[in-house]
């Protein structure tokens, strides 16, 4: 089993672990930022976290793997690879989260939800509700850092790889952009 500081190291060389002002996709602010495009563009790296991820829910029955656009796509992928099930992701239309392509869901499913950084779960959140209409039966949700110190909470299990307290502001309220601090918006979704 890989520990919490093993993961970080392996965030830290990859260089995803950043210092500055940013505009998180939650639209808090914050001085630290996680770019898990760093860790996951090496495919060795994302196999060793999957692997993890994997191996903390292969007593569940998982017979699918779910992650929202971005991340999600790659972690879904890799996660069912080592679980032996499919692995599909869920992305937006009309603004809300939903299956397309063809995926789909059935009652009979046991699925895992998976994400790359969580700050206050709304990806994760979009996800399950996405996934509700289904019927099938959610065994749990895999992050790879939980950066919420662990205050969020789906209300089924929950996994994360690793768990850090990091510090964010409300944009009205941030002591960065009280200091002039140009802010940087590096996620993928506009808000």
């Amino acid at each position: 089993m890989l520990t919490q500081e093993q993961v970080v190291e392996i965030f830290m060389k990859a260089g995803a672990l950043q210092k500055g002002h940013f505009k998180l996709t939650s639209g808090l602010h914050s001085a630290e930022y996680i770019e898990k495009f760093r860790v996951l563009e090496r495919p060795e790296l994302t196999a060793v976290l999957c692997k993890e991820t994997a191996e903390r829910f292969k007593n569940d029955n998982i017979t699918v793997v779910v992650g929202p656009v971005s991340g999600g796509v790659i972690l879904s992928h890799v996660t069912a690879g080592f679980l032996g099930v499919k692995g599909i992701f869920t992305e937006r239309e009309n603004g809300s989260m939903c299956l397309r392509r063809g995926f789909s869901i059935g009652p009979g499913e046991r699925v895992l939800v998976v994400e790359d950084i969580v700050t206050t779960g709304k990806s994760v959140f979009e996800v399950l509700e996405a996934v509700k209409p289904s019927g099938a039966k959610i065994a749990g949700v895999a992050v790879l850092m939980d950066r919420s110190g662990g205050k969020v909470d789906f209300g089924i299990r929950k996994e994360a790889l690793a768990t850090l307290q990091i510090e964010t502001h409300e944009p009205d309220k941030c002591p960065l952009c009280a200091q002039g601090i140009p802010v940087v918006k590096p996620g993928s979704r506009n808000v």
